[in-house]
């Protein structure tokens, strides 16, 4: 068992203090954020949708090369104290970017087929099963066809050491939820179906023992349920 999921208050109130210390999980997140940013086609993006924008060092990192000169981006987060740090980080890139605190319950503030890119990472590993099938079918709204949705969150492991570091991770989880952001392994793949989504990337990547899911799908023209 995963123990209770965090409320929405109570991860607001977790990310709020972790604040600017959440860019320490690099070292594991971003060999997975790299695998799903080259399948989902970044240099070719026109305009994306993060939910859960963090400390906007992503979205830095997207605007500052990894997209064309012309994309834009919208950042959507559920902490005041991360939307304030996106804000502040995104800044240099002026009308390109926006950053703007949602109440974690309900649809985005996108508009229909906003995006071309709908991205999130390491956000859906702490949201309960009906929440991340609500974001995911809220992503089918945004992303225009042929666009895609890029998810990368904790996964299972698949060795010793990865099996290892998760077994500690779910004993954790189930004691003191907060002490692990709330996240916990997910298989993102399970919420992702056809015949809305295309899965084209679909991979376990472990770094420093610790396993992420790497999840890229391509929006098809069927209209969402």
């Amino acid at each position: 068992m995963s123990g209770r999921m965090l409320s929405t208050e109570e991860a607001r109130r977790v990310y709020d203090r972790i604040g600017a210390r959440q860019d320490t999980q690099a070292f594991y997140e971003d060999p997975a954020v790299d695998a799903m940013l080259a399948a989902a086609g970044f240099d070719a993006a026109t305009a994306v949708v993060e939910l859960g924008c963090g400390t906007g060092r992503l979205a830095a990192r997207l605007l500052g090369g990894v997209m064309p000169a012309g994309a834009a981006y919208r950042g959507f987060d559920a902490s005041p104290v991360m939307v304030a740090l996106a804000t502040r980080r995104t800044a240099p890139f002026g009308a390109r970017a926006s950053v703007a605190l949602v109440d974690g319950a309900g649809p985005l503030p996108a508009a229909a087929g906003e995006a071309d890119r709908f991205l999130s990472t390491y956000v859906l590993d702490l949201f309960p099963e009906a929440a991340i099938l609500a974001a995911v079918a809220d992503a089918a709204r945004i992303v225009t066809p042929g666009g895609f949705l890029c998810l990368a969150g904790l996964a299972e492991g698949t060795g010793p050491v990865s099996r290892a570091v998760m077994a500690s991770w779910r004993a954790v989880h189930r004691l003191r939820p907060g002490l692990v952001g709330g996240c916990r392994p997910v298989r993102l793949a399970r919420f992702v179906q056809g015949p809305v989504w295309e899965i084209v990337l679909d991979r376990t990547v472990v770094s420093w023992g610790v396993p992420s899911e790497a999840l890229v799908a391509r929006r098809t023209g069927a209209e969402a349920a």
